[in-house]
């Protein structure tokens, strides 16, 4: 009974000192201790660190071993020496010595390496074993543009240069805009304004580690706005007719409004004219909306061409026609392209062009005039217009001889 209560109270004495020896700074009653300058870090995936520690072996120990690892001690079993480890080989040092200092340095450190790290020293005495309670935390970050949600064209922008953690060493920031490096020294970029223009790529880096590139979502009211229409070329009455809105925004157009001078004549991105008609001829505009703004197109105009229309005969003089006066026909028709008029007596062709002029007219020149109107669009003949060729008054003198009277 005695022996076991002895065998427990060395045991429980064994644990408290070994618990004292994990404590960082603290000095176990025999000169053992370990202190590490922090107890977390925090560095760039890619770049190097050093973690830095110092130690106290007793004056009667001599240290035989130094190492860094991942695990902690919990039985006499030794953990494994991170230099060994293959995921770690060439890329950690131990820059301490077998005295006091006991600092590690990685390269290259990777997402992986981020643990919770410790170190251990082995002396020449019986149960010399002694890891530093706490260890280090070691944090991977890379490096990300932090961009506003939303960023509107015209507004002060800043950029900033994110960790997930706080990096141990103080760093410098370089800004980088299109490849080409900028002024800016700190985790913030201020843009002044934005213009809806910049596609402009960002990125920023520390250490020579780069973030991923970020461009600006700019968002901006509908600008350049057009208006086409299709088919292209002439536009003749009876075909249909298509006019498309083209613009420029973000978030893309979310209303297209249409004009005809300045009434509203349709909605959507496009305005399709069936059978279109002379009367469909006009300048047309397309308004582009979206929650940022509006803006209206310059007009279009639409001229449809059609075959001549509403073709009638005019006199010259009007009124009563006298045999061997003169007389001049004219032909008026609408059109919006060239137009030819031929002249008909009856059914005979008796002339060509806008008028018709008859020199000392007779009364062979009574008669029904028509006027045909034509166009490469087509051709329309006039109503008649009768011809009525009064004879000139025959002045009479009568002489009677003078012996009646």
């Amino acid at each position: 009974m005695k022996v076991a209560l002895l065998i427990s109270l060395r045991m429980s004495l064994t644990v408290f000192l070994l618990f004292l020896l994990l404590i960082p700074g603290v000095v176990a009653q025999d000169g053992w201790a370990v202190n590490y300058n922090s107890k977390s870090v925090c560095t760039l995936k890619g770049s190097a660190l050093s973690m830095e520690c110092t130690y106290t072996p007793p004056s009667n120990h001599s240290v035989q071993k130094a190492f860094w690892t991942k695990e902690l001690v919990t039985s006499g079993s030794e953990p494994p020496d991170l230099s060994d480890d293959p995921e770690y080989r060439g890329r950690v040092q131990y820059l301490g010595d077998e005295h006091r200092d006991c600092s590690l340095r990685f390269k290259n450190v990777t997402e992986t390496d981020q643990s919770k790290y410790y170190f251990i020293f082995i002396t020449n005495q019986p149960g010399g074993k002694y890891q530093g309670a706490g260890g280090v935390d070691l944090s991977v970050t890379d490096l990300q543009v932090e961009v506003p949600e939303r960023v509107i064209a015209g507004d002060n922008v800043t950029l900033t240069c994110k960790t997930t953690c706080s990096l141990t060493v103080r760093p410098t920031f370089t800004w980088y805009r299109n490849g080409s490096s900028l002024s800016s020294s700190t985790d913030q970029l201020h843009l002044q304004p934005v213009s809806s223009d910049n596609k402009d790529r960002y990125h920023c880096a520390v250490l020579g580690q780069n973030s991923p590139e970020v461009t600006l979502n700019v968002r901006y009211g509908p600008k350049s706005v057009s208006v086409s229409i299709s088919p292209s070329g002439e536009i003749v009455e009876g075909r249909s007719v298509t006019l498309t809105c083209s613009s420029d925004a973000n978030p893309p157009v979310q209303n297209y409004t249409w004009f005809k001078g300045a009434s509203s004549v349709g909605k959507g991105e496009t305005y399709t004219m069936n059978n279109i008609s002379s009367v469909d001829s006009g300048e047309y505009k397309c308004r582009s909306s979206n929650e940022h703004g509006q803006k209206l197109s310059e007009a279009l105009t639409l001229n449809v061409l059609y075959p001549p229309k509403n073709i009638s005969v005019s006199v010259s003089p009007s009124g009563k026609i006298v045999e061997g006066s003169s007389v001049t026909l004219t032909c008026s028709s609408d059109s919006v392209s060239p137009v030819e008029y031929h002249w008909f007596k009856g059914t005979s062709s008796v002339a060509k062009g806008e008028t018709y002029t008859m020199k000392k007219i007779s009364s062979v020149n009574r008669g029904e005039y028509k006027c045909r109107s034509s166009n490469k669009h087509g051709e329309k003949l006039s109503e008649a217009l009768t011809l009525n060729v009064l004879c000139e008054y025959i002045h009479v003198f009568v002489e009677y001889p003078s012996n009646i009277m």
